[in-house]
């Protein structure tokens, strides 16, 4: 089948682009009368950032608790919070400032802004059927890819999966790429987000769904974290805006993951652990299924000084083993991209928790 495939429409990258948003925003307060919607990482509530974006008394502001990730409570709960503030109107505009976390919250949220429902109603392929008020990404983490792709991803606990709003209506309009953003991410978290590109595009080209362009973003993108991630120094200012140009790239690319997504989904929703975390210890444990790509992560590691420690699931009953397990083999597109139709044949019960018990 094909499918017609959609791009963020606005892009804007550079050290001191922020600069910018005034402009951007009084485009949009021009065309709608609503009030901006300013969604906040956690991590800024008491730092300069919220004081320096063109925020007006009327605007709405919420600080995204990023602890965890995103759950279907969280995305409802933030929604709610947002019409009770909009009174019945709609945004002229909603805007996230943070990590993967904050940008899918935002995404989600002004999904359900549009759509009736709650969160879970809308996890899946195309399920979103009105559009959501314009929004604009200012990453201040990179990696995962959020600015630029059509997924929001979401945690639905009750039914032990994480699964997206995947939509081209979940895509944001906007995107500003400023490097002085990144300034001051811790030195882990920073690795552990910005892998998360590396991780979908060598996944995505590893796989059987594949197309052209696909995988020109893709090997562009590996390359550029490659050049990061083997550097003497993956946060130079140099490097910070590489990455950011790799995550804008991967997020275009992000179609069908492998093995590594699925193992890492189990790790989010039994143990809460964060996406770009999680995906390093799922691939830490599939040296068989990406031999080279395993050799690289782990060269990148040692060279950037990276703590995975082990013992993670030390101690673990055999129901959250069993749970780690049938959150991880429910994701039968992306095992069968890298595995075949075949891939619980290979991903057996017992082969999938003797790679969480080697963690």
């Amino acid at each position: 089948m094909y499918r017609n495939a959609k791009n963020v429409g606005y892009y804007m990258i550079g050290k001191g682009s922020l600069a910018q948003l005034d402009d951007v925003l009084a485009l949009r307060r021009e065309k709608e009368k609503g009030p901006a919607v300013f969604f906040f990482d956690h991590f800024f509530k008491d730092s300069d950032l919220p004081k320096k974006v063109p925020c007006q008394s009327t605007d709405i502001v919420l600080f995204v608790d990023t602890s965890d990730e995103p759950t279907t409570e969280s995305v409802d709960s933030a929604t709610k919070t947002v019409k009770d503030a909009l009174h019945g109107a709609l945004p002229c505009a909603m805007l996230a400032f943070g990590g993967g976390s904050t940008m899918d919250t935002c995404k989600c949220v002004g999904n359900l802004l549009t759509n009736e429902g709650k969160a879970e109603d809308y996890q899946g392929w195309e399920l979103v059927k009105h559009p959501a008020p314009y929004k604009i990404a200012l990453p201040t983490l990179s990696g995962t890819g959020s600015e630029t792709s059509r997924t929001g991803i979401v945690c639905n606990e009750a039914k032990n999966i994480k699964l997206g709003m995947n939509s081209d209506f979940t895509m944001f309009d906007q995107v500003i790429l400023d490097p002085d953003l990144t300034r001051t991410v811790p030195r882990n978290q920073y690795f552990y987000t910005g892998i998360d590109t590396y991780m979908h595009c060598f996944e995505s080209i590893t796989g059987s769904y594949r197309n052209a362009v696909v995988d020109a973003l893709s090997e562009k993108a590996i390359d550029l974290c490659k050049r990061i991630f083997l550097s003497l120094d993956m946060m130079s200012d140099e490097n910070r805006e590489l990455l950011m140009i790799a995550s804008f790239l991967g997020g275009m690319a992000a179609g069908f993951v492998g093995t590594v997504h699925p193992i890492s989904a189990g790790l989010s929703m039994v143990l809460h652990m964060h996406h770009g975390l999680a995906n390093c210890y799922a691939l830490s444990v599939q040296e068989d299924i990406y031999p080279k790509e395993y050799r690289d992560f782990m060269t990148m590691i040692e060279r950037q000084h990276i703590d995975l420690p082990k013992g993670i699931c030390n101690g673990l009953s055999d129901a959250q083993f069993d749970a780690l397990y049938d959150a991880s083999i429910v994701h039968e597109k992306p095992l069968s991209n890298r595995l075949g139709p075949q891939f619980k044949e290979i991903f057996t019960k017992e082969n999938v928790i003797g790679r969480f018990k080697k963690m």
